[in-house]
């Protein structure tokens, strides 16, 4: 993953951006009928049950609107709840507080889902030994908070984007002319450019699995759609070489299987690309 101060920086990026999308050149529906004088205060209401998840990121968005905002946090990101719970309350302009309420809402209500989603496959791994990854199928140009919100659900985040990991998937190895070939010119290009980035190979078969242990200096082997047997023959075989990560279509009917057949990590899109919206509002009070 990317370091806090890059991390920081795309959250700065997608409030900017956000905001401008939103606002405009004004709430013009607030000016119209607030007095810029008027205060007023607003809590976050729970009309659901799950993780909360967000709450950190409200801070900043109230924050960038309006820095006299003020915030009084109830509970905090990772707390269970459930129909009725307030998670906190804003206090300050109206139309500061008008002006965030629908950014504060659309990511809470999101990261609050996958955090839900998250724990939930957390939950069946217990025990296990085995961690869950997120992967890249974010949501384009919000894919900070989505790996927050795995965070915060108890997940692990897998790399941040293409930059700060090597993953070389079928396509690569395809193109490349075979799995040695991709791994060797890999090594050379991260000594050419003298850069330090973790490699990760997928492997779609048992016989691609024993090409990729020939080589030296593979953090991880992806084992690509592979069966439960497969999956602990491969296992086995690699040993400690390197670490393993199980991947493809597994969901929470199958994952705990996965994860017992002594993986140390299995990724899925799904924590991102397939929850339902919690269901928040924000109220005048």
């Amino acid at each position: 993953m990317i370091s806090e101060e890059q991390f920081q920086n795309e959250l700065d990026l997608i409030i900017a951006n956000a905001v401008r999308e939103d606002v405009g050149d004004g709430d013009h529906s607030s000016l119209a009928c607030i007095p810029v004088s008027a205060k007023g205060k607003a809590k976050l209401l729970v009309k659901d049950e799950g993780v909360l998840a967000g709450v950190g990121f409200a801070k900043q968005v109230f924050n960038y609107v309006d820095p006299d905002l003020t915030m009084e946090i109830l509970l905090e990101d990772g707390a269970h709840v459930k129909y009725g719970d307030i998670a906190f309350y804003v206090e300050g302009s109206s139309q500061s507080i008008l002006k965030g309420e629908r950014l504060v809402l659309n990511a809470m209500q999101r990261m609050s889902a996958i955090a839900t989603k998250t724990q939930d496959f957390v939950s069946i791994l217990d025990g296990t030994g085995t961690r869950i990854l997120d992967t890249r199928k974010t949501t384009p140009g919000i894919r900070a908070l989505e790996k927050w919100a795995v965070k915060i659900g108890g997940g692990e985040n897998h790399r941040f984007a293409l930059y700060d990991m090597i993953m070389l998937k079928d396509n690569h190895i395809d193109f490349a002319g075979g799995i040695t070939k991709a791994i060797q010119k890999t090594q050379d290009y991260l000594k050419e450019k003298d850069k330090d980035l973790k490699i990760i190979v997928e492997a779609r078969n048992l016989d691609e699995v024993d090409e990729i242990l020939k080589s030296d200096g593979v953090y991880r082997i992806l084992l690509d759609n592979f069966d439960y047997d497969d999956t602990r023959e491969a296992v086995q075989r690699i040993g400690d070489k390197c670490l393993t990560e199980s991947s493809g279509g597994i969901t929470e009917d199958t994952i705990r299987k996965y994860a017992e057949c002594g993986v140390d990590y299995i990724s899925s899109g799904a924590l991102t690309h397939s929850v339902y919206n919690m269901d928040l509002s924000l109220k005048a009070v």
